[in-house]
């Protein structure tokens, strides 16, 4: 039997719904299904491996015992990345004290197609940002979430991803100048590209590995 056809044929909400009346497998499953998004998401917004894979576990581990409370009133998928960011911002606002992460030191008349350092420049530029900014633009520009759907995930009004993105893509013009004759689309391609496989093991401590299902 083909991998397509051992999928769980149920949806999200029927999952979560199966895993709250006591189906040992449901879980599993939706981890199965969303973790590498979920994983991107975290590791984008914290910028750091270990610190990625505490904070999905974490946030696995809440969402786990949280399943009963969920109310329908978002798509399950929202509530993860809700989660999954709240445990994020979390991490951020309690390492705040430590000394920002520098900007490496880059050749800057190496031409954008040849330059590996792009992606790397551009995630410790990220990581300077402060936590809310950083979070509104990991789902927005990095992740391609709509506004609205943003919002729903970080809680805020749709204004305040809006202005969160416009302050972030500010401050970023500023730190990441050098690259002003990058193609734009190449930059944040370099971005989304870097570091965004799943770790190697089982970073949730829920599921097993598992390719990334339909969202």
């Amino acid at each position: 039997m083909g991998e397509s056809d051992a999928r769980d044929p149920r949806d999200d909400g029927a999952l979560l719904l199966a895993h709250a009346a006591g189906d040992g497998q449901a879980f599993a499953e939706l981890v199965r299904r969303h973790r590498d998004r979920l994983w991107a998401v975290a590791l984008r917004t914290t910028g750091d491996r270990e610190e990625a894979a505490d904070a999905l576990q974490d946030a696995l581990l809440s969402a786990f015992r949280a399943a009963d409370r969920f109310r329908g009133d978002s798509a399950v998928t929202t509530w993860l990345h809700r989660i999954v960011v709240n445990s994020c911002l979390d991490r951020l606002r309690r390492r705040q004290a430590r000394p920002t992460v520098p900007l490496p030191e880059v050749d800057r008349t190496v031409a954008p197609s040849t330059d590996p350092d792009t992606a790397l420049v551009v995630h410790a530029a990220l990581a300077q940002l402060p936590a809310d900014q950083r979070a509104a633009l990991v789902l927005v520009d990095l992740q391609g979430y709509p506004v609205a759907d943003a919002a729903r995930v970080l809680g805020v009004a749709e204004g305040t991803i809006k202005s969160r993105c416009a302050r972030g893509r500010a401050r970023l013009a500023v730190l990441l100048g050098h690259l002003r004759d990058h193609d734009p689309a190449e930059v944040r391609n370099r971005a989304v590209d870097a570091d965004v496989p799943s770790p190697t093991g089982n970073p949730s401590g829920i599921t097993t590995a598992g390719k990334e299902g339909s969202t």
